[in-house]
């Protein structure tokens, strides 16, 4: 396995409006886990940068992945992993539109996060395409959070006029940008910037109820 020692590379640019959002986030992430090696930490608990590089490409080639099949793909190599994930996903289903951009989309801006936030790095403020995909991924979030809290109902708050009524009343208010609502919603809750106000019962069922993809 890679000694986790960070590579240096150059990184291309990629054009936010003609380069799909699936593919840079994917390339970038894949830039990251070069920079900062085998053993940096991600917020997916247990999990080193090595561990989520083998996940993906389990996940995206069709395996399941427990303990023996994650051990297996991470002793194949660090650098091979990464190497593997930058060559693309297979064609099917993973870049039919659609599901290259929501499923697979989705799968790779929570875990380019996973990995930026573990590392102390900032949300980026100049993608407003990952502002859109994450509000309808918290559609859906939110929708699953809803019915583990009822009677209880959630509003999600994103910004911009952006705004869902989710159940019923009484209700709690989960405010943040679309990226920040996601990250709450699906599981990494220490690492969301959002507010939670609202009804005070609703506001406590929100809180005791795990929440996750």
């Amino acid at each position: 396995m890679g000694n986790g020692r960070p590579i240096r590379q150059a990184r291309r640019y990629l054009d936010p409006v003609t380069t799909p959002i699936d593919e840079r986030e994917r390339l970038e992430l894949c830039d990251l886990f070069l920079e900062l090696g085998a053993d940096a930490p991600t917020l997916c608990e247990g999990w080193a940068t090595a561990d989520l590089a083998a996940h993906l490409v389990l996940r995206e080639h069709f395996h399941r992945w427990p303990d023996d099949k994650l051990a297996a793909q991470k002793e194949k190599g660090y650098q091979a992993n990464v190497a593997r994930l930058r060559r693309g996903a297979p064609l099917v289903p993973w870049r039919v539109p659609g599901v290259r951009t929501l499923l697979n989309g989705g799968e790779y801006v929570i875990h380019h996060e996973d990995v930026r936030r573990a590392n102390g790095l900032d949300p980026r403020p100049d993608r407003p395409d990952l502002d859109d995909l994450c509000w309808r991924m918290a559609g859906f979030t939110g929708k699953r959070l809803a019915r583990k809290i009822k009677p209880h109902g959630l509003v999600l708050e994103g910004g911009e006029g952006r705004r869902k009524e989710l159940g019923g009343a009484p209700r709690a208010v989960l405010s943040g940008g679309p990226l920040e609502l996601v990250l709450y919603l699906s599981g990494r809750r220490s690492a969301a910037r959002i507010d939670l106000s609202g009804d005070a019962a609703a506001v406590a069922a929100v809180t005791s109820t795990a929440s996750g993809l």
